[in-house]
């Protein structure tokens, strides 16, 4: 393998798949990684490859530990000699006033010895968008959106320059919309006046598709860009790729899917509610789970699991188990929680992170070879939980959701009960961050992949 072009460390495993996806699209061969290497090798990267992204659970930890996690990301991006670095994070500028946008960021700047990047979230796919410097979900500023009211980063500010600032050492400036229109040109005027000011890190507006690839352009000579996934459509032009249509040889292409269907939902936004409710309006079979029942014994669990397994004998699925629920929900039950167990409510999160893990690896001993996951922090419990090393990323089935192939999986069925897909290998998954997809997404995220 040759030295990749673009070496990317995503702050959680969605958002990894996001990014990815994006660049694929874009034209660059991809390998997803699930966090460094244990030997810190490149014996998952076979042929060409283009871009690397390394999945961190990263977003809601400790700043320390993020910024540690960080940096082995990039000593093994360096290693496999990446020409540019990309530090990923959600649309919605998940944070808490402390970091971990800002911390690690700083961190990488340091150990890259730059003295500027950019902070850009936008993904207009997405309805992202940044105007003058304040972040947009759809038509309503980032504080007035459902990100308000998140049980572990709510967002209640929308202007990215203040943002960033409470949690960055350095100047955070701005380059507004005005000069993006003006083009390449200006945008790299405009940083070099900022550089020259003693500015760190400059938020950048971006309306549209056209105004990440014209700020993908001005940025081709940083070595560390940081963003949301939409930048990522505006690099491979810098390397001299262009975006390819699937055809029989594509990245895109996946082996075929075999196994039940499962889908797993611990994401308590918006458009999962909505996503869970249309699966359950069309009939379709579902297990909700209790908080509450989890803290108390894992018997619920074996419920869950047992309940799958008769549904399995009467349809191939898909099948869904949640614990999603609306915020007044989810506030009363954290309250439950503490009072009873005197829980913090990170604590009452990993309750349920960790059982939809157990879940989803009981799932995979008893056959599920298809398995959607709805949730950032439950994603990257599941990917852990399963030993997976690396994803292959297939075709999109949404803006910033693709199905993968996921590889490397160690755990093994019960003795005498051989499962569909022992190991966990070759697992078809699509992680799916919470306010991303389609209000059918769980019925029609299967059509995708070939029957």
């Amino acid at each position: 393998m040759s030295n990749i072009l673009l070496g990317c460390i995503a702050d959680d495993f969605t958002g990894a798949t996001d990014l990815a996806n994006n660049l694929v699209r874009s034209g660059m061969r991809t390998v997803q990684t699930v966090g460094v290497p244990k030997d810190g090798s490149n014996a998952a990267l076979k042929g060409e490859v283009h871009a690397v992204v390394v999945a961190l659970k990263s977003r809601t930890t400790p700043s320390s530990q993020a910024v540690f996690e960080s940096l082995e990301a990039l000593k093994w991006l360096k290693s496999l000699g990446a020409k540019q670095i990309y530090f990923k994070y959600c649309s919605t500028f998940d944070s808490t006033k402390e970091g971990n946008i800002g911390p690690v960021t700083q961190a990488l700047m340091e150990a890259l010895h730059t003295d500027f990047t950019v902070v850009t979230p936008a993904f207009p796919d997405n309805g992202r968008t940044i105007f003058k410097g304040h972040l947009f979900v759809g038509d309503v500023l980032l504080a007035d959106s459902s990100m308000r009211t998140h049980p572990l980063t709510p967002m209640t500010d929308s202007n990215l320059v203040r943002l960033m600032q409470s949690q960055f050492k350095g100047t955070v400036g701005l380059i507004d919309y005005k000069v993006v229109a003006q083009g390449e040109g200006a945008l790299k005027q405009r940083i070099d006046l900022l550089r020259s000011q003693g500015v760190k890190a400059a938020v950048v507006d971006a309306l549209s598709n056209e105004d990440l690839m014209v700020l993908g352009r001005a940025v081709k000579d940083l070595p560390l860009v940081s963003a949301g996934s939409g930048l990522a459509i505006g690099l491979a032009q810098n390397f001299g790729l262009k975006p390819t249509n699937p055809c029989a040889n594509s990245p895109t292409n996946l082996p075929n899917p075999k196994g039940f269907k499962a889908v797993l939902s611990g994401s308590c936004s918006e458009m999962t509610l909505k996503q869970v409710q249309h699966f359950k309006g069309l009939g379709l079979p579902f297990f909700q789970l209790d908080p509450i029942k989890l803290s108390q014994s894992s018997s619920h669990i074996q419920s869950a699991l047992e309940w799958a397994k008769n549904q399995f004998k009467q349809t191939p699925g898909p099948i869904l188990i949640y614990s999603s629920c609306a915020p007044d929900e989810v506030r009363l039950i954290q309250r439950a929680l503490s009072t009873s167990t005197s829980m913090s409510i990170s604590n009452a999160g990993e309750i349920v992170e960790n059982a939809m893990a157990d879940i989803a690896n009981g799932l995979t001993q008893m056959g599920v070879g298809q398995l959607l996951v709805a949730g950032g922090e439950t994603s990257g419990k599941c990917v852990q939980a399963l030993k997976i090393s690396s994803l292959q990323i297939g075709p999109q089935i949404d803006p910033g959701v693709p199905w993968c192939y996921a590889l490397g999986g160690t755990s093994k069925a019960p003795q005498n009960k051989p499962a569909l897909n022992e190991g966990n290998l070759g697992i078809h998954m699509a992680l799916k961050s919470g306010n991303f997809g389609r209000e059918d997404f769980f019925s029609y995220a299967w059509t995708l992949l070939p029957h």
